[in-house]
């Protein structure tokens, strides 16, 4: 699409979620995308496809989603996994005269 698109495809294999991302903005594929991991865990919880917590393999590495089913949704919902440095760097700002 000409503003991009924001897509992930998913397998499950094995009790475990695989998942690869492509992002707009990006326009290419990522490691990993927080909003698309947990989102595909809740879809696979609420469809009984997996349990709680959720073991999701990305090409950035294992993450684990956890939540608690409440009516028809899901409460205390959290992302657990690595947190790294992935680029470090400066920039000066300048005001205009």
């Amino acid at each position: 699409a000409p503003a991009g698109t924001n897509v992930n495809f998913l397998a499950v294999q094995e009790g475990v979620l695989h998942m690869r991302t492509y992002e707009r903005g990006v326009e290419d594929e990522t490691l990993s995308c927080g909003t698309g991991v947990t989102a595909a865990a809740l879809s696979a919880l609420s469809r009984g496809l997996l349990a709680s917590p959720v073991r999701v393999m990305t090409r950035g590495g294992e993450l684990l989603v956890e939540a608690e089913r409440h009516g028809e949704g899901f409460q205390e919902v959290q992302l657990i996994g690595p947190a790294a440095p992935v680029f470090t760097g400066t920039f000066t700002v300048r005001s205009n005269p």
